[in-house]
């Protein structure tokens, strides 16, 4: 402001100028000494000189005028710099100049807390721009630890020497900072050489200005402490300026660790939920873990997909966030399944295995075996005879029971001649004599017939009874939901249907039709369980995501039956991980793991036959991705050699 000349000075010689011009010719004129036209001139003169200082000193309060009203419409743009030679316009001009920066940068630094989502990001960014507002050249800022009384460091800006964290407990703290942190106010002063040497950021002999700006959450409870270094002293407007500023950035860091722990805490729901899932049933453990696993590794071989079907694929990190949702909860359904369907190893398994009574009544029948032979023995009868008649018995008898214990562990295919001797197997009767309704719940007494058989009963050997008839309840399975979700699969006319013959004559497999629903329908519920969840916007598509890995790229594919173009690539993506990994899961109760080159030439197959999706069935082979997760995840016998291009010939 050196060379300005105050505005009193410069309205004074204005003054002077007018005054004395016009005195001049009034002095001509009374003298007679000067005609009218001087006496006229002088006086135009000095109300030039007038006009012309007025409008010196008008131009620049003009100017300020326009970009007061640029402020006022919150337009903070940078403007020319306004000069003038009057020291108190050239004083307001660069203090309009400070204002308008001050509050661009506090408008902005809103802003940015308002939109930053990531916590690592917004830290640092945050102590640097406060740091610019308040001219400082170095700062530190603390956050509170969790479940302790003190603060700990997340980030520094101009400071070499290291950090340590600001512990309340410790005693040592007063003046400014201690009065800030026992007050939650704003304070600004200096921090003496101890202060500093406490808090590693300096060493006993130094002393620094400093301004510690507590950050307090809605409950006042103490979220961090922003410390800054600033080259000027602050006055108390300043200070209440700096306590808005703190007031606002700990609100942002309020609702970003909310949104922190909010989604460790659902991350942790989703990782517990996989793990009950897999833990319900020991043969099907880390089935949650390994899908999204292999999930995850074929989508980021997508994204770094340059050529071909893939080339432009990106995710965000909303969008990754949906997939890490949507792959760990794939079968979330399954809370629903019971564990004797999900685990049943043998036809006539239920919550245990019936071959039990199967095989006690063949002792039965090998017991009257035994008594006729006796009883013909006391008769007088030819004991030799009556000897091989009975070992004749217990020979058809052993070999008709191995033939039904081989039907029941469902290893091979049932043709239909081996079906039609079951049946006549058992058409076979034994002898009942105790009542068979006593000792049973409410339930089973009300599917069994009213009328009481007498007694002695005759049984068959094997038999598909009323009581094995357990009907579907109204409300079950997807036929009231039918409609409104899309879904399109057949429902069994039962909920479980455990007749002897009608699960002992099951073609393939241990599981009944009623029973292969039930499994199927893990996925229904599924999609009804996610759909029912208030998910935020960028999350809306988890239950499209999670819902479709039992769907076929020709539509044949359950529970909506879509085809390749109404699924997204994602839930392509893990329909491919969730047969990979079922194919070489070395850890199911009726099957063994599959070698690596059995299991890629059944999705070769799958392939051809439009049931994958055939590009990423190419990029998962292409990408080495087979070969990564057999690495991690398969048994070194299983790993075999295979050539890629073997398993992508054909259509």
């Amino acid at each position: 402001m050196s060379g300005r000349t105050p505005l009193y000075l410069q309205a004074a010689l204005g003054a002077v100028l007018l005054v004395a011009a016009t005195a001049t010719a009034t002095h001509a004129f009374d003298t007679g000494t000067g005609t009218l036209a001087v006496a006229i001139g002088l006086a135009v003169i000095g109300v030039v000189l007038a006009l012309a200082f007025a409008r010196r000193v008008a131009r620049p309060l003009e100017q300020l005028a326009l970009e007061a009203d640029a402020v006022r419409r919150f337009d903070f743009r940078d403007f020319p710099q306004v000069r003038s030679p009057v020291r108190e316009i050239d004083r307001l001009a660069q203090g309009f100049d400070l204002m308008r920066d001050a509050m661009r940068r506090f408008l902005a630094l809103n802003q940015r807390l308002a939109e930053e989502r990531d916590l690592d990001a917004l830290l640092p960014w945050l102590l640097r721009e406060t740091m610019g507002v308040f001219d400082a050249t170095a700062g530190v800022l603390y956050l509170a630890t969790n479940g302790e009384d003190g603060l700990a460091p997340v980030a520094r800006h101009g400071l070499d020497a290291g950090f340590d964290p600001v512990r309340l407990e410790s005693g040592g703290l007063h003046g400014v900072l201690g009065t800030a942190l026992r007050t939650g106010t704003a304070n600004a002063g200096h921090l003496d050489g101890a202060q500093l040497a406490l808090l590693g950021l300096g060493d006993a002999a130094a002393e620094r200005y400093a301004i510690a700006l507590p950050l307090l959450d809605r409950k006042d409870q103490r979220v961090g402490l922003l410390l800054l270094f600033p080259q000027h002293t602050i006055n108390a407007h300043g200070l209440a300026f700096a306590a808005a500023l703190a007031a606002s950035a700990a609100m942002a860091l309020e609702t970003r660790r909310l949104m922190r722990d909010q989604k460790e805490l659902l991350q942790a729901v989703i990782r517990m939920v996989a793990a009950a899932i897999d833990a319900q049933s020991p043969y099907t453990g880390g089935h949650c873990e390994r899908v999204p696993e292999l999930t995850f590794m074929l989508a980021r071989a997508a994204c770094e997909a340059r050529e071909g079907p893939f080339a432009g694929f990106a995710l965000d990190a909303d969008e990754w966030e949906a997939v890490h949702i949507a792959a760990w909860l794939h079968d979330c359904g399954k809370v629903t399944t019971p564990e004797f369907v999900v685990d049943k190893a043998t036809k006539l398994e239920t919550l245990y295995d019936r071959i039990h009574e199967v095989r006690m009544r063949f002792e039965v029948l090998k017991r009257d075996a035994d008594i006729v032979y006796w009883r013909g023995v006391a008769q007088g009868g030819d004991e030799a005879v009556l000897r091989a008649a009975r070992d004749a018995t217990w020979q058809r008898l052993d070999e008709e029971f191995a033939f039904v214990a081989a039907c029941n562990t469902g290893g091979e295919f049932l043709s239909a001649e081996r079906q039609a001797r079951l049946r006549a197997i058992g058409t076979q009767t034994w002898r009942r004599t105790l009542d068979d309704r006593l000792g049973l719940s409410r339930d089973e007494l009300e599917r069994r017939p009213a009328v009481e058989v007498a007694l002695p009963a005759e049984e068959p050997l094997l038999a598909d009874r009323p009581e094995h008839r357990i009907p579907r309840p109204q409300d079950d399975g997807i036929a009231s939901v039918d409609d409104a979700w899309g879904f399109r699969m057949d429902v069994p006319e039962l909920l479980y249907n455990r007749g002897e013959l009608h699960n002992l004559t099951v073609s393939r497999g241990t599981l009944s039709a009623e029973e292969r629903y039930k499994i199927n329908e893990h996925i229904v519920q599924t999609i009804v369980m996610l759909s029912q969840l208030p998910f935020p916007a960028h999350l809306r598509n988890v239950p499209e995501i999670a819902g479709g890995h039992h769907e076929k790229m020709d539509g044949t594919g359950y529970p909506r039956g879509l085809t390749r173009e109404q699924m997204s690539p994602v839930a392509r993506m893990m329909a491919i991980a969730d047969i990979f990994e079922a194919l070489t899961a070395a850890d199911r109760p009726y099957k063994s793991g599959k070698k690596l080159s059995e299991a890629l030439s059944i999705m070769a197959k799958m392939r051809r036959e439009q049931h994958i999706d055939a590009d990423l069935f190419e990029l998962f082979l292409r990408s080495g991705l087979h070969v990564d997760y057999a690495t991690r995840f398969l048994k070194p016998e299983q790993i075999d050699d295979v050539v890629i291009e073997d398993y992508l010939q054909g259509a």
